[in-house]
Order: structure tokens, then sequence, then C-alpha cells
């Protein structure tokens, strides 16, 4: 948003109403920063003019060795005349111009000045262009003061203020949260506000009553949809170029002039941020719903666009519209894209008489679609897009109106509108305590205090809020135009503070100071991290946003198509980035992921670790002199069980078929406290295959909200204080014939419980099936360690303990001794 000073210092008073507010662009500047107004820039318009005077052309003779060059004699004020060499066509003798004096800089073409010699002929200075001086131009010519302004400056006089240079710009970064920003009107309120003074706005009077619009059902739900939409009908307009102060104001803005019936709506949308835009109403009653040669307001309609739907916008583009386009229509033939651009067919030209004067609220969320379906961002959509009040609607087609009347000549023949029905708003309460709370104290000569009711009631009553006094604060009603900020209790603080000033506000820590700290279910993922990164993996983030696919949530605005879909799993994203890895001659790739995964059923959001161990180690390859070694299924998949051993995480494997993307006789479901919490195994050799990965690729998820309430049981991590063995232990081995069907798991655990308590340990040694054991038979082997704390046992204890592990294995499992 650019940022007259000149402009805000008319619609800004001092306290008392009596003349204009006088500061300085430097402080200005700083206060809006301080108050969240970024000022990104600051211009000082009389640099592009400084050392350029009015000069008046006395003779002009064409130059002996050039037909396009004069040579010219320039009349600035000084005891002698100028000898200029000029190339424009139109200069002749008696026209008063701006000149350029020797040693002067313009910064617009970044050009000084010197004396020179053309062809032969001395030349001190030149004469100026208004593109030289920083303006728009397409005449290709000199420009002629007697043109441009009404009455021409003295002779040797700064050329600058009379062309409106001796100005200054500031340009500021406006917030998504604070539309009234982008209006002059609101940048006054916030200068008023921060420096104690008054504004002061042009006030017009309802142009005419208004008509309910007779429009089709399904346009007025549309219209309501925004809130409001009305047209104003003016004739006897007179289209010529605007006055000069309208086209320097639009030209500091950096808008174009057009004409003054365009010109005034555009200086409209700058003054109260309300974007405007005028039909030719002729154009429209040439259409098949004119009847009687008229225009009929009830053809106006709005919908979406037709895929496909040409449209000719202003700019002359032929555009195809989609369906996510907005479009205003009149007998269902589009004449604007809502809010953001109108239609070449119906725009005012030098011919026009008579418009319709649309005054309108679109919503937000299809403005910008229609924006961004078309790749056409303008002034009038980014307003729209941020969100702007119905209430100030009216009474910028009413500011309109007056100027239309005072500068075009208009007639002001009816209106039309159709709004939503409008609801009360509620006031809401600020409380003295939780501001006090919040905020704490303000420094007074020194010294902390409470910031006074008086100062707190003056800040929002400076943004025009009107304040209700009550037992724990104030009943506070926004303005429409800060209503879409101001919502709730937080954000009046805030605004109180903003204003007042963030430096005002005394140092408040809490009082007392507590040390912070971690949950346990925090403390146990960063565990969970570091062990995995110990094992050798390494942790991976990926997008949430992926493309298209079935059973993916949509969003409803996605930024890229690419990325408009939430994720339902981590895995794909793993085995991409794999994928690519190893295409870029990694010879592995070891990593894992945390992160959530959405699903459509009630947008549930789950969060899981999931992790890819595919290729060799590259660090490992000392142990192999060099060679490239992958890892098995079970070196795999005891990488995972080391992650885990360091959480204390009891997990138990059952064979698991039918997964889409594991090996069907390679894959375990993982049980963690007796309950299935994820799974492990090696890729599916069809989807390696299709990624071009190695066999010996290995995936694993687990939920992590079962890890984690697993990992922080109580005393899960607590140290217990286990004495060292002072006596011998006995150790046995057992080898069991079962059906192959038989998990070594549910043998363990039949041993741990029958041989307590004096089995200290249990495990698996050997696996074997084949002759000379029978079909569909395995041998399981585990060797047993025996010992009581207080003596060392007795060869018939010993047996003791392992007969009964025997009979219970037997007749718990079916399990015969080998």
């Amino acid at each position: 948003m650019r940022v007259s000073h000149q402009w805000l210092c008319e619609l800004v008073s001092t306290p008392d109403g009596q003349a204009e507010l006088d500061l300085d662009i430097d402080t200005l500047a700083e206060r809006l920063s301080i108050a969240g107004f970024e000022v990104e820039a600051v211009e000082d318009l009389a640099a592009r003019a400084a050392g350029v005077v009015v000069g008046r052309v006395t003779s002009r003779e064409p130059h002996p060795d050039a037909t396009k060059l004069s040579v010219c004699r320039v009349d600035v004020g000084g005891e002698e005349q100028l000898q200029i060499v000029c190339g424009a066509a139109n200069v002749r003798a008696g026209i008063h111009v701006p000149v350029a004096l020797v040693g002067t800089t313009l910064p617009a073409v970044n050009l000084t000045i010197k004396p020179a010699e053309l062809r032969g002929v001395a030349s001190s200075g030149m004469i100026c262009s208004l593109a030289e001086l920083g303006f728009s131009d397409s005449s290709g010519g000199i420009a002629v003061l007697e043109d441009l302004l009404e009455a021409v400056p003295p002779v040797g006089t700064a050329v600058g203020p009379s062309l409106g240079l001796d100005d200054q710009l500031l340009e500021l970064a406006i917030t998504a949260n604070r539309p009234d920003g982008l209006s002059m009107r609101g940048i006054a309120r916030e200068v008023a506000a921060l420096c104690a003074a008054r504004t002061r706005f042009s006030s017009s009077a309802q142009a005419c009553p208004d008509e309910p619009l007779q429009a089709e059902s399904a346009a007025r739900e549309a219209m309501e949809e925004g809130g409001l939409f009305s047209l104003t009908a003016l004739g006897g307009i007179r289209v010529a170029p605007s006055p000069l102060w309208l086209q320097r104001r639009l030209e500091k803005a950096g808008i174009r002039p057009i004409n003054n019936v365009v010109d005034i709506t555009n200086l409209v949308m700058l003054e109260t941020g309300q974007p405007l835009h005028a039909f030719d109403s002729d154009a429209l009653a040439a259409l098949p719903a004119g009847a009687g040669g008229q225009a009929q307001p009830g053809a106006i309609g709005l919908r979406q666009a037709r895929p496909g739907e040409p449209f000719t916008s202003l700019d002359g583009e032929q555009r195809q519209l989609s369906a996510d386009a907005l479009v205003v229509t009149y007998a269902d033939k589009a004449i604007a894209l809502a809010g953001v651009i109108g239609g070449a067919g119906e725009a005012v030209h030098a011919g026009t008489s008579s418009i319709w004067l649309e005054a309108a609220v679109f919503p937000a969320r299809r403005v910008r679609q229609s924006a961004r379906s078309l790749g056409l961002r303008t002034e009038a959509s980014s307003r729209f897009e941020k969100g702007l009040p119905c209430e100030a609607t009216l009474e910028a087609a009413d500011r309109a109106c007056a100027l239309l009347v005072e500068l075009a000549g208009a007639t002001v023949q009816g209106r039309w509108l159709h709004r939503r029905p409008q609801q009360a708003q509620e006031p809401l309460l600020l409380r003295r305590d939780a501001l006090h709370n919040l905020l704490g104290p303000v420094l007074v000569e020194g010294e902390p205090s409470d910031l006074e009711d008086g100062r707190i009631s003056a800040t929002l009553e400076a943004i025009g809020c009107t304040l209700e006094a009550s037992d724990e604060g104030w009943l506070v009603r926004v303005p429409p135009a800060r209503a879409l900020d101001l919502c709730r209790e937080v954000d009046l603080i805030e605004e109180v503070a903003r204003l007042v000033g963030y430096d005002q506000f005394a140092a408040h820590l809490p009082d007392p100071i507590e040390p912070g700290g971690l949950e346990p279910a925090q403390e146990a993922e960063r565990r969970l991290r570091r062990a995995l990164c110990a094992a050798g993996l390494q942790e991976a983030c990926s997008f949430s946003l992926v493309a298209a696919s079935d059973g993916r949530i949509p969003l409803a605005n996605p930024l890229l198509a690419d990325y408009g879909h939430l994720r339902d799993q981590l895995q794909e994203e793993l085995l991409e980035a794999a994928r690519r890895n190893l295409q870029s001659g990694q010879g592995g790739f070891w990593a894992f992921e945390i992160g959530q995964v959405f699903q459509q059923d009630g947008l549930e959001a789950r969060s899981l670790l999931s992790g890819v161990i595919c290729g060799e180690r590259r660090a490992g390859r000392w142990r192999t002199s060099g060679k490239p070694a992958l890892p098995d299924y079970y070196q795999a998949r005891g990488v995972l069980q080391q992650a885990l051993t360091a959480l204390q995480l009891p997990v138990e494997d059952r064979p698991l078929e039918g997964h889409a993307l594991l090996h069907p006789g390679r894959a375990a479901e993982l049980v963690l406290e007796g309950r299935p919490s994820g799974c492990f195994g090696q890729l599916h050799p069809s989807r390696a295959e299709l990624l071009n990965l190695p066999d010996s690729t290995h995936l694993f998820e687990l939920d992590l909200a079962a890890v984690l309430t697993a990992a922080t049981r109580r005393n899960r991590w607590q140290p217990a204080f286990s004495p060292f063995a002072t006596v011998p232990a006995a150790e046995r081995d057992l080898a069991l014939v079962v059906p192959t069907g038989t998990r070594s798991a549910q043998l363990l655990q039949v041993i741990r419980k029958a041989g307590r308590p004096l089995l200290e340990q249990a495990e698996l040694i050997d696996r074997y099936e084949g002759e000379p054991l029978a079909s569909g038979q395995c041998s399981q082997a585990f060797r047993l360690r025996y010992r009581d704390p207080r003596r060392t046992l007795t060869e018939a204890e010993v047996e003791s303990a392992h007969s009964l592990i025997r009979q219970a294995l037997e007749k718990q499992l079916g399990a015969q001794l080998r």
C-alpha cells in the first residue's frame, strides 16, 4: 500500500480539529512500524525533480547537421538564455517546459545532466518529458506545461510542486488481518490513534433511496453469501480526462489515470478501501434482456462460470474461464469477473453517457479462487480477498456518486440493493484484570504502575470503538472497519498494547519463576529418536501435503494442485526417498520419520513411526573388507529391536499376511503389551521391482501413541539395583519338537512362567526344519539358566525345575522333547 504523506495529513487533524497534523515522515514511519504496519520504503518525490525548473522556449531552429534535432533557446530566469539541443517532435517556440539544469540528476532514468555537444552544437541542459520525471507517459514527446497545468508557474521556479513532486510516499506492508490498512481512511484512523489526533473525512449524503433488486433467486442467494450487492444508475455523464489533482493522487498510489469516471471509482477505492465498478448501461441495454432500449436491473446475476466460458477482460485479454471463477452476469452473459476485473464490452469509454455503478461485497474465498484460476491479481481482488465490511459499501457508493456529480456532471437516477439480513453485533467484554494480567504495568516516570482506565478507554475510542462501563471492565462495540480483526477479548488487549506502545510496558516476569520441563511422552519421544539414530537410521521429514489419491482428504483451497491432499501414510514417501538416494549413487538408505497421517473417517489424525532399511549401511563396510553386505530379515529386525530395547519395550512378533506393501512370507505383526501396534517386514517383490529397489528392503511402522504409552509406564525407566551374583548358575539346553506354526514367543512365555522362581534367563538358540523331523514339525532349542541368589543349587533342584518346564510345555502346547 503506497500512502501519500500529503493526502494523509489532509485526513488527520490536530486534537482540536483546527489544522492539519504536522508530523514529519521519519517519525510517522517509526510509529507505524512499531504499531505493526511495517514501512518497507520511504520515497521522496522531490528527488525526481530536484534541479528541474520552469523554462520558456523562446526560439526553435532546426539542427544544421541532423533532421530530427532542434536547437532551442530557453529562458530559465537567468541572465542569459540556455541553448539546448532537443530531439522531441513537439517542441516549439512559446511553450513552457520543465528544464533540467546542468548538474541535475534524474533518478527516474539514472541520468546526470552535463554540458554536451550534439553533432557539433553545444547543449547546456535538457528539456524533460514526463517519463524522465518519473511519470507514466506514452506520448514520446517533451512535457508541455500549458497542457498539464491550469496555471503555469513563473519562469525559473521549481517545477516539482506544480507536478505534485513535493510529496513523500510510504510503502506499507499490510498484514492479512488488517484489511482496513488498504485504505487511506484506515491508515488515517491508525495515525490519529497513535498521535492522539482526530480524523476528518468527507461525508456524503445518501445519493438516493434504494429499491429491492429483483434478481433471480439463485443470484440473490449468491449475493447474500458476500453480504451486499448494489447498483446505482447515473445519467448525463460527460466522460473526460480527470482533473490534475485526481490524476496525481492516483499516480502516487501506482494507478494509471484513465478517465474521470474510472478514476473516481479508483480514488474512492483508495480512500475507503471499497472497490467499485462502472458498467456502461447503454452497452447492457443492447444485450438481449434490454427492454425498450433500457437496461433492466432484474437481468443482473451472480454465478460460478461455466468451464470454458469465454470472457474478454478490460485489459483486452481473451480468457477461458473455469468453474472456480465467480462472474457477474447480465442476461446470463458474463460481464465481469466478480471482485477482480470488469469486461471489455461493458466498460466506460469516451462515448458513455450513462452508467451503473456496482458497489458490492463478494465472498473472500470465491474472489481468491477466481483470481487464482486466471493467474490475475488486481487492486480490487487484493482487498476483497482480505474481507470487507458491508457497512461501508453504500457509504463508498455515495462518495463516488457525489464526485461523479461534481466532476462528470452526472445525475443520480436510482439505486437497487440486495443485502443479507443484518444481525445485531454483540459487544465484547474487556475485563480490567485480564488486561493488567496479560500486559503488566507501564512505566510512568520510571515507576511501574497499572495502565489507567482513562487511557484504556481513550485508546479504544481513538480507533472508533464505543465503550460502556461494567463491573468487570467495559463492554466494547467494535466499528465495522475493524470487526474482522477485533473478535475476542485478547484482540482488544493486543490493540491497547499496540497503540500505547510495547516499549512503554515494564518487564513483567512470572512470579514465582518455576523451571519448565518435558512431559513424560515428550521425553519418551526424544529417547526414541535418539535410539533410532544410534541404531544407524537417519530422521527424515516429508511433506504432509501430497497429490490426490483414493481415500485422501482434499484441501478446500490448496496452494498447488500437486500438494492438495492430506497424506494418509508415511511409507510411500520414505520409499520414494530411498529410490532417489539409490539413483543418485548412494549405497543404502536407512531412515525413519515420526509424523501425522489423516484418515477420512471423522477426519482422524494419527501419529506414526515409520521407517525403511534399504541397502547397505556404509559405515559398516570395515567388517566386510569393503564389500557391500545387505541386511537380511533378521538383521534388519535386530536394528529396530535395538532401538526399542533402549525404551525397555516388550515387543512380540506374530506372523502377518495380506499386507499390500510387505512380502507375504516375510512379515510380522508387532505386538506391544498384548495389543497389535505395528508391523515389520521385507518389501513386496513387485513393489521393489517397480521402484527399482533391492530385494533386501525392509519396512516398519508403529503406532506412536501405543509406543509412548508403553514407554511411559510407571518405573519403566527407573533403574533397579540388582546385586552381582555370588553363587554359580546352572545351564540346561532344551530342544523341543513342535508344529511349525508354533511361535518361539509362545514357548518362552510358558517356560518363564513354569520356571519360576529359579529360572533366571531363557533364550532361543536354534530352530530347525527338515529330516529326520516329520513334515509340518520343527525343532526349537532354548538355553535356560537357573540360579538361587542365596545358595548353590543342587542337581536335584535343577532337574526338578527343568522337569516342571517340560511338563508345562507338553500340556499347554503339545511340545515333545527331541
